[in-house]
């Protein structure tokens, strides 16, 4: 094999790269390949904590499962976590090396960029190929200079390129000429086929487009993916607020959609689980009547607790807990059932104090240094204590009197709380629904009998070797073991 790097780079976000990435390091790994996952740069607030302690985004660590590998930072060397319209916190290598404005950011894609080719040579070194995940599109013209998650790391390291695109979306033709078009000679030789992804329909009435395609660009379609229906894997960013109905559906949950909400796929278990209607509640949505409220982790905890409070949910929760009802905060959500939270010195935004929601009489102040670590232990929200694991990602200390009464005791020490009333618990653990006997026991808690045995792990199992199926049916794999060999 003379490439051992393959980047598949999208003509827009969202067309598909993190799942075609995840379809082919599966599909590779069952040919006998040592293969491993990559994504130079990544811009999301759904993120991984790693053995070592690192950081990195979510779809990594899904595409390092399709691997059967665990995470490790050099598989997501540079990870952007948004805190504002303009800024996001950096992490390289998996630690927060500093918040910067979008400016300042550009002026430091150099040492980035190091820190990339640093990673991807380790992993070469290690692998017999890596699959690696572009960043939005390489047609956008703004961010081509200095880049790094796009054809700025292929021309860096010399590796042939896919592209895919979306034909769901509509205008797919337009969309790879166009994106062809913006790119230079070299990058434009650099792509040595596309792949069309999310096709239904018949194919026959494609084909000419295919033919033109083929013709207009002399690059060939290496394949049609047909659309999935009921696949699930766990999003990069974007809240998947997709309801799933059923005639089982007996525990009603309902979850604000924070501005700056981060690690959300902590609820996809609960989402497909056959017994739970989970609600997704957006700004300004009627706030429904529910068995269970979940507050999820935010990047940004006193600016969305405000937004909260803006949106009526105290009164909300207040009036759910006068009918009985449960609530469960997670990480930054527990943070806000606290009475204060106080930023001294500026972490997230301008130092200050605000005020909580005071379910819990415990409050946090903000620090510097982030805690990120994955962690095992005893649930103790029952009679008897269950295993629960997980990871950790926060840069808050939080104490109080309701730390006393903890939710389970970690490896590291007790964590979370349980109100007197045991209405409301909080916990820094994100990943707790993954882990079936946790799971039940919580849904149990919030008051589902009868709680049926979801086996979650096995369940994203399944979707991936459904992508490496449809890799092996819908693709040309001779074709794309021509382009690794770079042979015509």
């Amino acid at each position: 094999m003379k490439h051992k790097t393959l980047m598949v780079q999208g003509t827009t976000s969202d067309a598909g790269k993190s799942t075609v990435v995840t379809a082919l390091c599966r599909w590779f790994k069952q040919q006998g390949y040592q293969v491993a996952p990559f994504k130079p740069q990544n811009m999301a607030l759904n993120s991984a904590v790693t053995a070592e302690g690192g950081e990195i985004g979510r779809a990594q660590a899904v595409q390092a499962q399709a691997c059967h590998l665990a995470p490790h930072i050099d598989m997501n060397p540079v990870l952007l976590k948004p805190n504002s319209d303009s800024g996001a916190q950096v992490i390289i290598h998996g630690k927060a090396v500093a918040n910067m404005e979008a400016r300042f950011y550009h002026d430091y894609k150099p040492t980035a960029m190091q820190a990339v080719l640093d990673s991807h040579h380790r992993l070469e070194s290690n692998y017999d190929l890596v699959v690696v995940e572009g960043a939005g599109s390489p047609a956008e013209i703004n961010l081509r200079d200095r880049d790094i998650a796009n054809m700025g790391f292929a021309e860096a390291v010399d590796c042939p390129v896919i592209l895919i695109a979306d034909i769901d979306r509509g205008g797919v033709f337009a969309h790879l000429v166009g994106t062809l078009s913006c790119l230079s000679e070299s990058e434009q030789a650099r792509i040595k086929g596309f792949i069309i992804n999310r096709f239904r329909g018949d194919m026959s009435l494609l084909q000419p487009g295919l033919d033109w395609l083929k013709q207009k660009t002399g690059k060939p379609v290496l394949g049609v993916l047909p659309y999935l229906h009921g696949l699930h894997l766990e999003a990069e960013d974007a809240v998947n607020t997709q309801q799933i109905t059923g005639s089982d559906k007996q525990l009603n949950i309902i979850v604000p959609v924070l501005p700056r909400i981060s690690n959300h796929t902590d609820l996809d278990p609960l989402r497909l689980h056959p017994q739970v209607n989970l609600q997704f509640i957006g700004p300004d949505d009627t706030i429904p009547a529910a068995d269970l409220i979940i507050l999820p982790g935010s990047k940004h905890v006193r600016a969305d607790l405000e937004w909260l409070i803006k949106q009526g949910w105290p009164e909300a929760i207040a009036k759910h807990c006068r009918y009985g009802g449960k609530v469960l905060g997670i990480c930054g959500g527990f943070q806000m059932l606290g009475r204060l939270i106080h930023d001294p010195d500026g972490i997230e935004s301008q130092p200050g104090s605000s005020d909580g929601l005071g379910l819990l009489d415990m409050e946090t102040t903000l620090a510097g240094d982030k805690t990120l670590r994955q962690n095992q232990g005893q649930l103790l929200i029952n009679s008897s204590a269950v295993t629960i694991s997980g990871y950790e990602i926060h840069a808050g200390i939080s104490t109080g009197k309701a730390l006393a009464s903890p939710l389970m005791t970690l490896s590291h020490g007790p964590d979370g709380a349980i109100s007197d009333d045991r209405q409301i618990i909080g916990t820094y653990l994100h990943g707790l629904f993954e882990h079936d006997e946790a799971a039940q026991a919580i849904l149990t808690w919030a008051g589902l009998d009868d709680v049926q045995s979801v086996d979650y792990w096995q369940l994203r199992e399944n979707d991936i070797n459904k992508l490496a199926e449809m890799i092996a049916t819908h693709v040309n794999t001779e074709k794309l073991m021509q382009i690794l060999e770079d042979r015509r």
